[in-house]
């Protein structure tokens, strides 16, 4: 007997199932507004060298301000004043000839003024975080996403050994706990430090609530669950900007994209833990509690009387009920290590390619509020394609069909001249949409691909290969200071060959969901013609002790 049996029996998609949806959407909104809080608390506004010392002196006497900038701050190839360099000493003769291009210049020596139209703080203008210590800034988001690809390992690992549900708690209290305390920050140091350990714990969110979901769903609404968990994102993405405009705070806006997680903690008490991992890990009372509570709010009570401890204990059979999986379980057999391997190249080369076209949101020269917002919306559209393209072309063929335009996108817009911006910007939110197509599938698919003893763990890995991917994407757009291209080309071809490598995983739709290693390894899963009726299924034999102590 399958879980897939037990589960159509109590309506796979009922009540119960969008009771944990709509729990878990209250958390999973935080998660793209800090993922993309950087493009609004790192953003670096106008600057140019601070002369007001200079003023004080009396050294300009009745100069104009416009007159004071021309003989204190050479200009810029637009005719601005420069944003890093000054003269050395006032240059009156500039007022009488333009010429400045062979005066000496120095960095600023006073710090820097800064225009507040758009924001009235950022990290930026907090710590003066530009010309020279720019990088400082740019690599904010490296150290958040650092904290994401640890947290992701270790929620995977831990969630694997000792539940989804409180684990999930873990997160909600730690990301709440680390976001609001590095919207205090006294120093950059401080701030880096919180802001990673803030990434650390709000990840946990992500991959335990996708996997619950899952795991609680039958096989036809499997892929539904994996829309709607992914609209979330959408969500937070178009409202990010909103919420900025409104709040143009750095620190404000930290409080404010963190607050909803004390919601999300108050109704935790309402989320149930995983019957999938309760039944493989032994705890078959637990597991019956849940399922008797799923068939009750369900309305399917004449299912209930059916579902005991002693039945639930055939559902899953697993090496050794005792035994504690691990990563090393990822790589300890051929097709394991061949499922983890491909699997964790295509993360990486999903989350290069989608979060290196959205930090790249002021490189358009468009508004950064309206471009984030056309970023976010158009997610929309392209996550609701997948719900028609899971089933009509199937997992593997959408993502693998996804990369390949996320990356023609981005390699049409080589080739588009920077004074087009709008065309510019149209073929990246059409490579947006592609790249957010990638990830909706490549979650989903994840999770369908690992089974149920270690697939937090193979979530958690493949999450950490995803922020390790995103980690480098702000240090490769820092490289179109040695090739103005330069970016555009290496992440076109990290998703071209994420393309290739996903064409060599299986296909999952309409199949059970693998329950144990050795379900990879034998190949061994059942699979749905129609709907949620199991046409053909193959039933794990159950093994001596002796034998699995000697695989062991």
């Amino acid at each position: 007997m399958k879980f897939e049996h037990l589960l159509s029996d109590i309506n796979g998609f009922g009540r119960f199932q969008i009771m944990i949806i709509i729990i878990s959407f209250i958390a999973r909104f935080t998660l793209p507004c800090h993922f993309m809080l950087g493009n609004f608390i790192a953003a670096v506004p106008s600057h140019r060298c601070d002369i007001s010392a200079l003023n004080d002196e009396g050294v300009f006497g009745n100069l104009t301000q416009e007159q004071r900038l021309t003989v204190s701050i050479p200009v810029q190839e637009d005719g601005t004043p420069s944003s890093c360099k000054m003269f050395p000493e006032p240059q009156f003769h500039l007022l009488s000839n333009s010429n400045d291009s062979d005066q000496a210049t120095v960095p600023c020596q006073n710090g820097w003024v800064y225009d507040n139209s758009t924001f009235k703080s950022t990290l930026a203008t907090e710590w003066d975080l530009v010309c020279d210590q720019k990088g400082q800034n740019k690599a904010m988001a490296t150290i958040f996403f650092m904290g994401v690809m640890f947290g992701a390992m270790t929620f995977g690992s831990l969630s694997d050994r000792f539940g989804r549900k409180i684990m999930l708690l873990v997160s909600y209290i730690s990301g709440m706990l680390f976001g609001v305390a590095s919207a205090f920050s006294t120093s950059f140091i401080m701030f880096a430090v919180l802001r990673f350990f803030t990434g650390f714990g709000i990840t946990g969110i992500v991959i335990v609530s996708s996997v619950l979901s899952v795991e609680w769903v039958d096989i036809e609404h499997r892929k539904l669950v994996g829309v709607i968990d992914s609209l979330s994102w959408t969500f937070g993405n178009a409202m990010i900007p909103a919420i900025a405009y409104c709040v143009n705070d750095w620190r404000q806006l930290t409080i404010v994209v963190t607050s909803p997680l004390a919601l999300a903690i108050l109704t935790w008490r309402w989320i149930p833990e995983s019957a999938r991992w309760l039944i493989a890990n032994g705890k078959f009372e637990k597991a019956n509690f849940y399922l008797q509570q799923c068939a009750q709010m369900n309305q399917k009570q004449e299912f209930a009387s059916k579902i005991t401890p002693e039945t639930l204990s055939s559902i899953i059979v697993t090496e050794r009920k005792d035994r504690t999986y691990s990563y090393l379980d990822l790589v300890r057999t051929p097709k394991m290590r061949r499922l983890a391997l491909l699997t964790g190249i295509v993360w990486y080369g999903v989350a290069s390619t989608y979060y290196g076209i959205s930090f790249n949101i002021t490189g358009f020269g468009l508004n950064i509020y309206l471009t984030q917002f056309v970023y976010g919306a158009i997610e929309l559209p392209a996550k609701l394609s997948v719900y028609y393209l899971l089933d009509k072309v199937g997992r593997r063929n959408t993502e693998v069909g996804s990369l390949l335009g996320a990356g023609i996108c981005l390699a049409v817009n080589i080739f588009i001249p920077r004074d087009m911006s709008v065309l510019r910007t149209v073929v990246a939110v059409l490579g947006k949409g592609c790249s957010a197509t990638s990830f909706t599938t490549v979650v989903l698919y994840s999770s369908e691909l690992f089974p149920t003893v270690v697939r937090q763990n193979g979530m958690g890995y493949n999450s950490s290969m995803g922020r390790l991917g995103v980690s480098l994407a702000p240090l490769i757009l820092l490289l179109d200071e040695v090739w103005r291209d330069l970016p555009q080309v290496l992440l076109c071809s990290i998703a071209l060959l994420a393309s290739l490598v996903a064409r060599m995983l299986p296909e999952t739709r309409d199949r059970c969901l693998p329950e144990t290693i050795q379900d990879i390894e034998d190949g061994q899963t059942g699979k749905s013609l129609a709907g949620s009726q199991v046409v053909e299924t193959t039933e794990i034999p159950l093994k001596s002790k002796a034998n699995d102590e000697g695989e062991n």
